[in-house]
């Protein structure tokens, strides 16, 4: 490809809505064009490294025996009714009526579509396994879309789908496919954790998340430097004290707290530790009868230590917590008596379900809300001041330091950006859509599924995030736009610099390599600076001076200065770098 034929828009400033790194060297370097909030133009140079990013990843599912089709964007809303998902999905799923009103979905994903596909196709076990994937436009609609690619509206994703006879070749089947990803991610060169991970709206009970490792991820990655453990936040267990409940010391007191409604304020005036408080979070569940109206409402009190925070995933998984909501203030005050801020499990105006995270259940002499307005209690301890709590559990995020599920040492925390996601689905779609074969008895059974996702267009933002300099992106091999960029200098005045670019690009072209020209006659830091900033990984520089002397220059991109090489001997260098 020669420059001069092709689509380069670099811009000297990201635009002031652009937040992170990608979003702001995508915007800069040409590769994407904001249409509407969270909708983007893949613009020429960033659709090329888009299809590289889908070539890998389809050669790689193909070769793990997935089979490729394509699903249609627009769904009829009776298959997710069937499931359910219709009405429990939010906002993020866009509905949509035709001329008839009749009701469509635009796709966030395919599991009811592919389903349906199977229950019509596959009769026999002698059919089974099958993994059937696709590349395909997906459709959120995010409350609030941000981060250019990270988190858009309208987004490209492969998801795959597998269909199995039991559940022992079904995870057989997910293994396959968690390797399969694996070997996806080591040829893009990046650096990236395999995690364990909740399941989310998805549904499953095996899951993982692969993460890129960066600094601006939204995601925090749990790991054990000592071992092979690693999840996301939500699926981290913090694990039960290993010591006893120590002996009450303290009497229990009530003190004045004038204006100090938070645990941290509350420890600073008392010139306490922040851990030796307690903080009181205020549930409900509803129950609804058969029109959806409220019937029953149930108010809980959860209590963490005052330096930690409640995982609404763990939470939201207890039994009868299903489906919670955060108490009103009213509901609070006709419970406590009380406005938050001042709360706790003593003189209680109404009982409520009372549940301690288990760092709470072994502490002693601690303090918490008086469910008095300015007021706090100090040495409290459970069985002496209150009953000892109805449930416990682990209902926090895990910190640094936290002694590792697996036993093989401490927690640390990353941050990181989640491209891809593996889940064994079990029964969940097959078994509301009744997807049924024929086993070798010849009685119907439920097929079950796994469910595989990549983020084929969030990809290359947190390669971005991951590789980038103050100049710009700096693609790996496997990514990039161009693999070889050309840029003569002065070629419309030196007709020899023209000849040995046009040689040396033919020649390349030759071997396989995407190498672009630049013909278009910049000047040369202009022309440097373009490359820079869009990534290129491999540049030589070709100019009169240097012919003189038998030489080009080359440059990686990462390289701070560059290299002089003999003419002769440069495309078997490239071609070496490139094929190592």
């Amino acid at each position: 490809m020669k420059a001069s034929q092709f689509f380069i828009s670099t811009l000297k400033e990201a635009p002031a809505d652009a937040e992170v790194v990608s979003h702001k060297l995508m915007m800069r370097a040409g590769m994407i064009k904001k249409l509407g909030a969270g909708i983007y133009t893949y613009m020429p140079m960033g659709l090329r490294v888009i299809r590289k990013v889908e070539a890998i990843v389809r050669e790689e599912m193909n070769r793990a025996g997935a089979v490729e089709l394509t699903m249609p964007v627009i769904q009829p809303a009776e298959l997710w009714q069937e499931t359910g998902r219709f009405e429990k999905m939010g906002p993020e799923l866009l509905r949509i009526k035709d001329r008839h009103d009749r009701d469509y979905i635009v796709q966030p994903t395919s599991e009811e579509v592919v389903t349906d596909i199977a229950r019509q196709e596959i009769k026999s076990y002698k059919q089974l396994p099958k993994n059937l994937y696709q590349i395909q436009t997906k459709f959120r609609d995010e409350r609030r879309p941000r981060f250019g690619l990270m988190r858009g509206r309208e987004f490209i994703m492969k998801d795959a789908y597998s269909f199995d006879r039991d559940q022992q070749a079904a995870k057989v089947s997910y293994q396959v496919m968690a390797q399969a990803y694996r070997k996806i991610f080591d040829r893009f060169g990046l650096t990236y954790r395999a995690v364990a991970a909740d399941s989310g709206a998805i549904g499953g009970d095996l899951s993982e998340e692969f993460q890129v490792i960066a600094a601006t991820g939204e995601d925090a990655i749990v790991y054990c430097p000592g071992s092979d453990y690693a999840a996301n936040m939500e699926k981290a267990e913090a694990l039960a004290p290993a010591v006893a409940r120590a002996p009450a010391a303290q009497p229990m007191t009530e003190v004045p707290t004038p204006g100090h409604s938070t645990c941290e304020a509350v420890a600073l005036l008392l010139g306490v530790p922040l851990s030796s408080t307690v903080k009181s979070l205020v549930l409900a569940t509803d129950t609804l009868d058969d029109h959806g109206a409220v019937v029953k409402t149930q108010v809980w009190l959860l209590l963490l230590r005052g330096d930690h925070d409640m995982n609404e995933v763990k939470v939201g998984k207890l039994a009868g917590l299903e489906g919670f909501r955060f108490a009103t203030v009213p509901e609070i005050e006709d419970h406590f008596g009380a406005k938050p801020g001042y709360l706790g499990p003593i003189g209680l105006k109404k009982p409520v379900k009372v549940v301690a995270d288990r760092e709470v259940a072994v502490m002693a002499d601690w303090i918490c809300g008086a469910n008095r307005e300015d007021f706090h209690i100090t040495g409290v301890n459970w069985g002496r001041d209150l009953p000892e709590p109805e449930l416990v559990a682990d209902l926090r995020n895990v910190v640094a330091g936290d002694p590792s599920p697996d036993g093989k040492g401490v927690l640390a925390i990353e941050r990181g950006i989640e491209i891809g996601h593996v889940f064994y689905l079990g029964t969940k779609y097959s078994a509301p859509m009744n997807a049924t074969f024929l086993d070798v008895n010849g009685k119907p059974q439920l097929m079950e599924m796994g469910c595989y996702g990549i983020g084929i267009t969030r990809l290359p933002a947190a390669a971005i995030e991951q590789n980038h300099d103050d100049k710009g992106i700096i693609w790996p091999d496997s990514l990039a736009p161009f693999t070889v960029v050309l840029c003569p200098i002065s070629p419309d005045r030196f007709p020899e610099v023209k000849a040995a670019a046009e040689s040396l690009y033919t020649g390349l072209l030759a071997a396989g390599v995407d190498v672009i020209l630049d013909d278009r006659c910049e000047r040369p830091g202009a022309m440097f600076a373009d490359w820079e900033l869009i990534g290129v990984p491999h540049r030589v520089n070709i100019g009169d001076r240097g012919l003189k002397e038998g030489v080009v220059e080359y440059q990686h991109r990462r390289d701070s200065a560059a290299t002089k090489v003999a003419v002769a001997d440069i495309q078997a260098l490239l071609l070496a770098r490139l094929n190592p």
